[in-house]
């Protein structure tokens, strides 16, 4: 009996110290050797929240059980920029807004994944943007300006890397001008270094184990030498999630590896104002943080995962004076592509037409890539009908759309109804169909934009207010998606970043160093600490 007892308090023990291990409990420090840093660039609470309410369940970053809360300043400004952020996670030390890998006195700053390249460990790279882009350049340049894009790219030859995956790069063969040291195309430099670059989906599902320095390049790139937004993206685009498994494939070893996988098109679409894809791209992003959480559960005891922002995006807030206290993620599903695709495939080409089509000619494809409806989609119907209605049976359809009083006996409007539903498809105050209709002032917001974008008609506003509604974004794409977005119940402060402290969450080993209140420099002191660095 005394044999049995203690089998079977050696199996609780041995549960207990595997779980601890899976949630991070107080594993030591020394037995980290595999650590995942995830940066959902302009990602914010409210992205988060959003992202989970639309997709009906919980992310899997909001379920680890350590949850922090980070501060995102520069050191010469409130509001940060990326560079300037991520070097302070990446460095664990501030900088100004616009500097990589550099103090704020311009000398060269360590960064996590140099050093940890110096521990033995491979180092992976991965974003859903240009790999030259400021997030993750990083974690590998040291230039006084991120915009040095081709200096970044000679940069990613000289770093030893094992593994970079994303988009494209932005100047390989310094058409700014901004480089003093021009090596010919960056693409040869790269090569000469003896990385090889994959960019078909037939390529990256062949790398197999043992392949080293890899830099893979979607085929497809989207805004900025990115990858399409989620939403857009078909399959022979190759998805963050997928990047990111392949890279624990091709970094596993005796010595582990660090990886930072970037979601950086959640930035993008929040200074668009365009939460439909912010939030697939949240989506995204998460689903790449599984890849790492399948694996933490296959290596318990030797793996870390944090998720962090380099700072909020957009002033995304979750709630609007028109719609006061309510709010339906699910309105957002009606739009079918981004609002940066919408420009692109239907904005530009309007615009290149020499007889452009009228606003009204324009509004069925409103109504299909974004959902909205117009009045017309109640008399149009009618006239395909074969037994259309009397006019008196119009006219409850037409007090209840049209504000028209026929009548003061409210009843005959609730009577028609049934009618209006069955053959017409409309529906009435409360249903989805009802909020999705535009009021005549909206109407005029897209009418006044679709002359500005696509006729190029000058506007009678002045600068500033003309920023105010607009941003630096097509005035029809943005319209559309400020009037969908409004409707869900979400609005926006800002087409730029914001002060908003955001949330960083880990699991793993040590993943209670990361609890509490802390600026992001401290943050990247925390992940050095926890793998053994010193300065």
């Amino acid at each position: 009996m005394q044999r049995k007892i203690n089998f079977r308090f050696l199996y609780v023990l041995i549960s207990f110290i595997c779980l601890s291990g899976l949630y991070g409990g107080h594993a030591a420090a020394s037995e980290l050797k595999y650590v995942f840093l995830f940066i959902g660039d302009g990602m914010g609470i409210s992205q988060r929240v959003a992202a989970g309410r639309f997709a009906g369940k919980s992310l899997l970053m909001d379920s680890f059980p350590g949850q922090g809360i980070t501060t995102t300043c520069a050191a010469d400004q409130f509001i940060t920029r990326s560079a300037a952020a991520a070097t302070a996670i990446s460095c664990g030390e501030k900088t100004r807004v616009g500097i990589l890998g550099l103090d704020i006195h311009h000398s060269p700053l360590k960064t996590i994944a140099e050093r940890a390249r110096d521990q033995g460990r491979k180092v992976g790279i991965i974003t859903s943007v240009s790999i030259d882009h400021a997030t993750p350049a990083a974690f590998y340049a040291h230039v006084p300006s991120r915009k040095q894009y081709y200096d970044i790219a000679l940069a990613l030859a000289r770093s030893d890397f094992n593994y970079f995956a994303g988009g494209g790069f932005r100047d390989l063969e310094n058409k700014y001008g901004k480089s003093l040291d021009f090596k010919g195309n960056a693409l040869d430099v790269i090569r000469k270094a003896g990385y090889g670059l994959v960019n078909t989906r037939e390529a990256f599902n062949a790398l197999s184990p043992g392949a080293d320095k890899v830099i893979v390049m979607n085929r497809q790139s989207g805004h900025g030498h990115s990858l399409p937004y989620a939403m857009d993206a078909d399959d022979t685009d190759i998805s963050l999630a997928e990047f990111t498994r392949k890279g624990i494939e091709l970094l596993k070893g005796e010595k582990g590896f660090f990886m930072m996988v970037e979601g950086g098109q959640i930035d993008f679409a929040c200074h668009a104002n365009d939460a439909a894809a912010a939030i697939r791209d949240t989506i995204a992003f998460d689903a790449a943080i599984n890849e790492a959480f399948v694996f933490l559960q296959k290596h318990p005891l030797e793996t870390l995962i944090v998720v962090t922002t380099d700072h909020e995006c957009g002033g995304m807030s979750l709630g609007f004076a028109g719609t006061h206290y309510d709010m339906d993620f699910t309105l957002l599903h009606h739009q079918k592509m981004s609002s940066r695709r919408f420009e692109k495939k239907i904005v530009m080409p309007l615009r290149a037409m020499g007889k452009k089509p009228s606003f009204e000619e324009m509004k069925p494809l409103i109504s299909r890539y974004f959902g909205l409806r117009f009045a017309e989609d109640i008399i149009i119907p009618l006239r395909t009908m074969e037994k259309k209605p009397s006019f008196e049976e119009m006219e409850p359809i037409i007090t209840k759309f049209f504000g028209l009083g026929f009548t003061e006996d409210i009843s005959q409007v609730e009577q028609m109804e049934p009618l209006a539903k069955k053959y017409l498809g409309l529906h009435f105050e409360g249903d989805e169909s009802d909020i999705m209709r535009l009021k005549p002032s909206e109407v005029e917001q897209l009418r006044d934009a679709y002359k500005i974008s696509v006729h190029g008609e000058a506007t009678a506003s002045e600068a500033y207010a003309f920023y105010l509604r607009y941003g630096g974004n097509d005035p029809l794409s943005i319209t559309l998606t400020h009037l969908l977005n409004q409707k869900a119940g979400i609005a926006w402060g800002s087409y730029s970043h914001t002060g908003i402290p955001v949330i960083t969450s880990a699991t793993g080993v040590g993943y209670e160093h990361f609890l509490g209140m802390y600026d992001n420099a401290e943050l990247g002191k925390k992940l050095m600490s926890l793998m053994g660095m010193t300065k």
